[in-house]
C-alpha cells in the first residue's frame, strides 16, 4: 500500500527533514519532494499533487496552517499531516478547526508517523493521543466556558489578547477604564480563573487561537 502513496514533506530543520525522509523511503513511500519552507512547500503542493503533505508549523514564508488555508482557496485535494514540537491547546484548536487529518509529535518514533499517513490515507483522523486529550477534555472545556461571555467581553478577551489594557480598551470602545475593569472581573468569573489580573493575561495568551476564532 506504501508504494502508492505520494508524499510532499516540508521542515525548515534540515537533519530532521533529511532523517524523515529517508525513512519514510525505507517505508517504500514515494517522496516527490522535500523542501524547507511554507512558500516552497505550497508550490509543489500545487505542482506535484501528493496525496499527503507533511508540514512543519513554524517555517519560514509560510508557516503550516497558511499554507493549509491557501490550498484549501485552491481546492487542492492533497490531505494534509502536521508533524510538531507544539503541544499548545491553541495549536491544537486551529489545527482542528481546519480539520486537518493528521498532527503528531515530533519526538514520537517513527512508527507512529507511518500509522498517522495510513490513517490519513484511509480518509480517518490520527492525533497523538496527548493531542485528542486535549482536544477531548481541556479544549472542550474551554469552549464551554467562553460560550458565557457577552458580546462585550468577547470584545474586551480579543482587545486583550492584542495587548491592549484597560485604558486603551476603554479608548476604543468608548467607555471608562473603570467599565473595562467591572467587564475583566466578570470575565474572570465567567472564565473560573483566579480573582488576578495575572490570571486572565496568562489565559488570554495561552487560548490566542481560540480567541481569534470567536
Amino acid at each position: 500500500m506504501t508504494k502508492q502513496i505520494t508524499l510532499v514533506v516540508a521542515d525548515d530543520h534540515p537533519m530532521l527533514l533529511k532523517g524523515l525522509v529517508e525513512e519514510l523511503k525505507d517505508f517504500n513511500y514515494v517522496v516527490l519532494a522535500s523542501v524547507s519552507n511554507g512558500a516552497m512547500a505550497l508550490e509543489k503542493i500545487i505542482s506535484l499533487k501528493p496525496m499527503i503533505a507533511i508540514l512543519d508549523i513554524e517555517m519560514p514564508l509560510l508557516n503550516g496552517f497558511e499554507v493549509i488555508k491557501k490550498c484549501r482557496e485552491k481546492n487542492i485535494s492533497t490531505k494534509i499531516i502536521i508533524l510538531t514540537s507544539h503541544k499548545e491547546r491553541g495549536f491544537i484548536f486551529q489545527a482542528n478547526k481546519l480539520n486537518i487529518k493528521g498532527y503528531i509529535m515530533k519526538d514520537e518514533p517513527f512508527i507512529e508517523v507511518h500509522r498517522c499517513i495510513q490513517n490519513v490515507y484511509k480518509g480517518d483522523t490520527y492525533f497523538s493521543s496527548v493531542f485528542s486529550n486535549l482536544m477531548d477534555i481541556d479544549l472542550s472545556q474551554e469552549l464551554n466556558k467562553i460560550k458565557f461571555l457577552t458580546p462585550s467581553e468577547r470584545t474586551i478577551v480579543r482587545l486583550l489578547a492584542q495587548g491592549l489594557n484597560s485604558k486603551k480598551i476603554g479608548e476604543q470602545l468608548s467607555i471608562s477604564p473603570r467599565t473595562v475593569e467591572k467587564h475583566r472581573a466578570n470575565i474572570i468569573t465567567k472564565l473560573q480563573l483566579p480573582s488576578s489580573r495575572d490570571a486572565l493575561a496568562s489565559w488570554v495568551n495561552e487560548n490566542k487561537e481560540i480567541i481569534a476564532s470567536f
